[in-house]
């Protein structure tokens, strides 16, 4: 049996469906706590089981996070970069709201668990958290954009 455990959040599973139900039981006999039967949604992340197998995906948060940086109205894009897009310092750019910035990039970096494909532009925007120019900004929003092309991608 395996037992996940995340603050209030629990997961269970097993081969053995009468040790699930033991535990289930167990578990009720001594929190307050409700226990469903297929996980659909845990720690943002939703899952879907058929019989092909089990997918996981986070179309909810990529939908949430499109609109909450006004990105939801844009033009998908095919790529998280440009092939041979170059960020750098650029200590002459124009400065943007780091506090936004950093959010983007934590937004970003939390995709990551199912949008593996975002993990090297994500990582490379991170690196200029603490003076983002426009030039950066307009790099984080072209990874939003390819997210906007790719939010029902499910591994």
């Amino acid at each position: 049996m395996l037992v996940q455990i995340y603050v209030d959040d629990i997961i269970s599973g097993s081969t053995d469906t009468s040790m699930v139900a033991d535990f289930a039981k167990l578990m009720i006999s001594q929190f307050q706590m409700i226990m469903n039967r297929e996980l659909s949604f845990f720690l943002g992340l939703q899952v879907k089981q058929t019989n092909q197998g089990i997918f996981i995906h986070q179309e909810k948060y990529i939908t949430e996070l499109l609109k909450k940086y006004s990105m939801d109205t844009h033009a998908s894009a095919k790529v998280p970069m440009g092939f041979g897009h170059k960020i750098f310092a650029d200590p002459l750019g124009v400065s943007v709201d780091e506090k936004k910035y950093r959010g983007m990039i934590g937004s970003l970096l939390y995709l990551t668990t199912s949008h593996s494909d975002i993990m090297f532009s994500t990582c490379l925007c991170a690196r200029f958290q603490v003076n983002p120019k426009m030039s950066h900004l307009l790099a984080v929003k072209q990874i939003f954009r390819y997210l906007k092309g790719t939010k029902s991608l499910r591994i």
